[in-house]
């Protein structure tokens, strides 16, 4: 998990229900962790020797870019201690990388690094090994094409294994079950990154505080369970793996008693320090001689940082603006053919620091839509001040397919022209529904929405509506280019196949 989390030096297992499960410290989540590297391990082994017998074709066989003299034909046999060597060497190499520490919210980038760095240590490694062995029969242009397919193919491999792990948490299966004590901002905090980042593994079974309003009311899908002083029996009745602990710092007495009780009934606890109030991802923690300085960040999306993604905002949006024109021309026409009223659909929405400014969409409903909103609000299928319908009657026939496959939202890269939208960031609100807002929500008002963002990517229309503050709230508060652009490549098949929209 992200964030300063202090775990308690106690890490056994849990009884009762924690030892059925799948969580991560039952028996059953520790036998997990223990042969879960050694399985990695063995399949890097055996796509290291596919991919040197790829290169092996590629170079003999196939003898692409540079042609093999005859007489230094060498057969396949003679490279398999060769083949055997390099397989030791990227092993101990990806372990040196970390590739088999299992820790959790390791990306597939961060794989791929580890990957390219062990395997280029390991081939330099061969290459002088055949160097000094003096032999001209044997080609070092081999351990090149064998570096290239190892990288692609374990890459590949390690793609495979996250889509695989994601669909198992999702069921249940390896998912750490969290609950967490404390629902005020460092509590916030933490849910956010956790919806956020749902690769971390954790499933929160719900959140305990001692504010009466708190301690009742769910946040999206994270139940509130009553006060504090339910944790004993919440311990007992099983079901949890680790106690993520978000308590104020004057409350330290109480913190100490809490991981006491977890460790009373063998469950992981961790403290997450609220340090005086401050928001943790505003936090930095560096160590000299082992000694802990807290400093605070600066806000990632100011300055430099902020004029960058304007210019790449303009740059992208009027590129996509000429490129859809086409597109966009015959959308008008068919609106037009289909029922009367306004190609274009114009709404007030709420921006960046709470002004108002106008959205342009394609009309996808009838003229009259707005007007019929009240009669139709039983059928209303979203919480909180949000209103959707799955199949909502006022949508005419093209309309469907534009909202299907979001084309009728094309125009809003005008209003990212115009600076009142970003490429990337919280979906525009109504002002209705910013009225409606608690104190913890406006703080995505911080930031310039647009026209995709990390709820879109994460469930669009079928996450709560607290759920989808918690992921704009972590936008807001931990924006960087690279986030830009995994939301932007992981919206392209959202859209492609219209999951979650309507």
């Amino acid at each position: 998990m992200s964030g300063p989390l202090a775990a308690s030096d106690h890490d056994r297992a849990t009884p009762g229900l924690n030892n059925k499960g799948a969580g991560g410290n039952g028996p059953a989540g520790l036998g997990w962790r223990r042969w879960m590297p050694w399985l990695l391990a063995t399949v890097d082994a055996v796509l290291i020797n596919v991919a040197f017998l790829l290169a092996y074709w590629i170079r003999y066989d196939l003898q692409w870019f540079r042609a093999v003299d005859p007489a230094y034909d060498t057969p396949r046999s003679t490279y398999a201690p060769f083949a055997l060597l390099l397989t030791a060497l990227l092993l101990l190499a990806y372990r040196s990388e970390g590739l088999y520490d299992l820790k959790r919210g390791l990306t597939w980038f961060d794989e791929v690094y580890a990957i390219f760095n062990g395997t280029t240590t390991a081939i330099v490694i061969m290459v002088v090994i055949t160097f000094f062995y003096r032999s001209a029969f044997y080609s070092r242009l081999i351990f090149i094409y064998a570096a290239i397919l190892i990288v692609a193919i374990l890459s590949l491999a390690r793609a495979v294994k996250g889509i695989i792990l994601e669909r198992l948490r999702r069921r249940g299966i390896g998912a750490v079950r969290t609950l967490i004590v404390g629902a005020g901002e460092a509590g916030r905090t933490v849910m956010r990154h956790l919806v956020a980042q749902p690769e971390f593994g954790y499933r929160v079974v719900g959140f305990l505080d001692d504010d009466p309003q708190r301690g009742n009311t769910d946040i999206g899908r994270f139940k509130a369970l009553g006060p504090v002083s339910n944790l004993p029996a919440l311990l007992r009745a099983g079901g949890i793996d680790e106690v993520v602990i978000t308590l104020p710092w004057q409350e330290h007495r109480e913190i100490v008693r809490l991981v006491e009780q977890c460790q009373e009934h063998r469950v992981r606890a961790c403290i997450v320090p609220d340090l005086f109030q401050l928001s943790l991802s505003r936090v930095d923690v560096e160590q000299v001689g082992g000694i802990p300085l807290i400093s605070m960040r600066d806000i990632s999306l100011q300055g430099g940082n902020l004029l960058f993604k304007r210019v790449f905002d303009v740059v992208v949006a009027g590129v996509a603006l000429i490129l859809a024109l086409p597109l966009m021309l015959l959308i008008a026409l068919a609106i037009r053919l289909d029922s009367p009223g306004p190609v274009l659909f114009r709404q007030t929405r709420v921006g960046r620091g709470g002004r108002p400014f106008t959205l342009y969409k394609f009309r996808s409903m009838v003229a009259e839509a707005e007007m019929a909103r009240a009669s139709l609000a039983e059928l209303n299928q979203a919480d909180g001040p949000l209103f959707k319908i799955k199949d909502d009657p006022r949508c005419t026939r093209v309309g469907r397919i534009l909202r299907r496959f979001s084309l009728d939202e094309l125009p809003q890269f005008y209003n990212v022209l115009r600076g009142e939208m970003s490429l990337v960031g919280p979906r525009p609100a109504l002002p209705e529904e910013v009225a409606q807002y608690q104190d913890w929500h406006k703080k995505r008002l911080e930031v310039t929405p647009g026209l995709t963002g990390l709820w879109q990517v994460r469930g669009r229309s079928e996450l709560t509506f607290d759920e989808m503050m918690l992921l704009d709230i972590y936008y807001a508060e931990n924006w960087s280019l690279g986030l830009d652009l995994r939301i932007l490549l992981e919206t392209i098949p959202k859209v492609l196949t219209g999951q979650g929209a309507y």
